[in-house]
C-alpha cells in the first residue's frame, strides 16, 4: 500500500470550531434554563440515562457500533466533496440484504456460518445501492443530495413493502417488524448487556481502516484532491470518476454492515425504521469532526450517550423532552459550520 503524508488543515480551522461550540453550550444552556430547568440536571439525566445501568452502558455501545461503521464510511465521501445523503439508504439495504440471507441460509448453514454470511451480504447490500448513487451522480449528472433522498426513499419504502407483505409475521402484518429470528442467530454479546463484541471489533476496524487510507495512502491523498477540484485532477492524470465510485463504495460497504448490525445484533429482525436515523447522524459527526476521521470516535460517543440518555429526560425531568437531543446536536452542528465557515474566511479559503 502506497504511503503519503497527509496535509494539515489550518490551525484557524480547529480553534474557530472550538469557540463556536463553547458559544453554542452556552446558548444551551440558555433555552434549559428559559424552560424552567438547571443545566446541571439536565446534564446529571443526561448522564445517568446513558451510563446508570449495564443495559444502558450496552445500548450506548450498540448506538455507538452502527454510528461508527457509518461515519467512517461518510469521511470518504466528504472528502471527495460529495453529501452522501443517501447513507440512510444503504444502511437499510444492508439491512434487508442480511434479513435475506438469514430467511434463507438461518437454518440450513451452521449459525456462526449464516451470520458471518448475513453480514457479507449486508454489505454488498450497502456498497450495492452506494455505487447506484455513484453511477447516477457520475454518468447521470444527478445530484449525489437528490439522488440520495431519493434512494433513502426506495430503500425505506422497500422495507415496509417487506415488513408488512412477503416476509410479515404469520397472521398479522406488525411495525414492530418481521418474526424475529432464533437466538442462535443473533450475535454475542457482553455479559447480559446488548453490546456485541462483533459489532465492537467491526467499527473499530472499520475506523481504523478509514485513518490509515485516507492520511496514510495515496488513495486517500487522491480523493482529497477529487474533492478540492475535480476538473484539476483530471488534468493531473486522477480519475475523478473512479474516485467518486470508490468513495460511494467505501462508504455503501460500511453502512451496509451497519444495517447488517442492527438485524443481528441489535432488533434480531427487520423493522421499517431499521436505520434508526443513525445514517444521518453520521454526516453531524463527521461534519463535526472536519472531515478527519481521527476525531470520529469521541464525537461518535458524545452522540450515542446523548441519543440514549435523552430517553430519561422526560422520566427524570418533567418539563423536558427527549426532543431536546435533537436540538443540541443540531445547534451544535451548525456551531461548527460556522466556525469552518469563519476559518475559512479568515484564511482565504484554506481552513
Amino acid at each position: 500500500m502506497a504511503v503519503a503524508s497527509a496535509p494539515q488543515a489550518h490551525p484557524l480551522a480547529a480553534a474557530y470550531r472550538l469557540v463556536a461550540v463553547v458559544a453554542a453550550l452556552v446558548l444551551l444552556m440558555g433555552l434549559v434554563l428559559l424552560v424552567g430547568e438547571s443545566p446541571t440536571a439536565v446534564f446529571s439525566a443526561l448522564i445517568g440515562g446513558a451510563f446508570g445501568t449495564a443495559d444502558q452502558i450496552g445500548r450506548v455501545v450498540n448506538t455507538l457500533t452502527v454510528l461508527l461503521l457509518c461515519s467512517a464510511g461518510l469521511v470518504f465521501t466528504f472528502n471527495a466533496g460529495l453529501y452522501n445523503l443517501g447513507v440512510e439508504g444503504q444502511v437499510t439495504m444492508g439491512a434487508i440484504a442480511t434479513t435475506f440471507t438469514l430467511r434463507l441460509l438461518g437454518d440450513v448453514l451452521p449459525a456462526p456460518l449464516a451470520i458471518a454470511l448475513s453480514i457479507a451480504a449486508g454489505a454488498l447490500g450497502g456498497v450495492g445501492w452506494g455505487l447506484l448513487a455513484g453511477v447516477l451522480k457520475v454518468y447521470g449528472r444527478v445530484s449525489e443530495i437528490f439522488a440520495g433522498l431519493g434512494l433513502n426513499f426506495i430503500a425505506q419504502g422497500a422495507a415496509i413493502y417487506l415488513v408488512f407483505g412477503p416476509w410479515k409475521r404469520p397472521g398479522v402484518a406488525s411495525t414492530s417488524g418481521t418474526e424475529p429470528f432464533g437466538e442462535h442467530l443473533w450475535l454475542g454479546t457482553f455479559g447480559r448487556t446488548e453490546a456485541t463484541p462483533v459489532g465492537v471489533a467491526l467499527a473499530l476496524a472499520s475506523l481504523l481502516f478509514t485513518i490509515v487510507v485516507m492520511q496514510r495512502t495515496y488513495f486517500g491523498l487522491r480523493l482529497r484532491a477529487v474533492g478540492h477540484n475535480p476538473r484539476a485532477a483530471d488534468i493531473l492524470g486522477v480519475s475523478s470518476s473512479r474516485h467518486l465510485l470508490g468513495a460511494f463504495a467505501l462508504c455503501g460497504v460500511l453502512a451496509g454492515v451497519g444495517g447488517a448490525l442492527q438485524v443481528v445484533g441489535n432488533y434480531h429482525r427487520l423493522i421499517p425504521t431499521i436505520s434508526g436515523g443513525l445514517g444521518f447522524l453520521g454526516l453531524l459527526v463527521v461534519m463535526l469532526a472536519g472531515f478527519n476521521a481521527l476525531f470520529v470516535l469521541p464525537i461518535a460517543f458524545f452522540f450515542s450517550a446523548l441519543n440514549v440518555g435523552s430517553l430519561q429526560l422526560p422520566l427524570v425531568l418533567q418539563r423536558v423532552d427527549s426532543s431536546l437531543s435533537g436540538v443540541i446536536q443540531g445547534v451544535l452542528v451548525l456551531a461548527a459550520l460556522i466556525g469552518r465557515g469563519l476559518a475559512q474566511r479568515r484564511a482565504g479559503g484554506t481552513a
